[in-house]
């Protein structure tokens, strides 16, 4: 759509819903979802910073849920609201699938398969 104002690209759902399944993934991604990499990298944060002192842990806990808030904010935003004029007119193309598809399937599989990273 060309911008980066969320108002003008509510209700992307019905127009494209490729790319809602793609944001999803990534929403849940950033989310820390518990199979994902992001939940091992805040659990072994939030262990280290409660190891080093207990008041970061309450900083810790906020930030991540200011996190998880924004990113439903984000998609639901986008994807569920009153359909825009502006979301209609610009269909997804095959490089936009890709640039996802080579973001979110090297974490899938560092996910199925640990061992890929070593």
């Amino acid at each position: 759509t060309h911008t980066r104002t969320l108002i003008l690209v509510r209700g992307a759902q019905l127009a494209l819903p490729l790319m809602t399944t793609w944001w999803l993934l990534a929403c849940l991604t950033n989310m820390a979802l518990p199979p994902t990499i992001n939940l091992m990298g805040e659990l072994m944060i939030i262990t280290a910073l409660f190891n080093w002192t207990n008041t970061t842990i309450i900083f810790t806990a906020l930030t991540t849920l200011i996190t998880a808030i924004y990113s439903l904010y984000i998609f639901i935003t986008t994807q569920q609201s009153k359909t825009t004029p502006q979301a209609l007119q610009s269909p997804t193309t095959t490089r936009e699938h890709l640039l996802l598809a080579l973001h979110l399937i090297p974490l899938t599989m560092l996910i199925l398969h640990p061992k890929l990273l070593f």
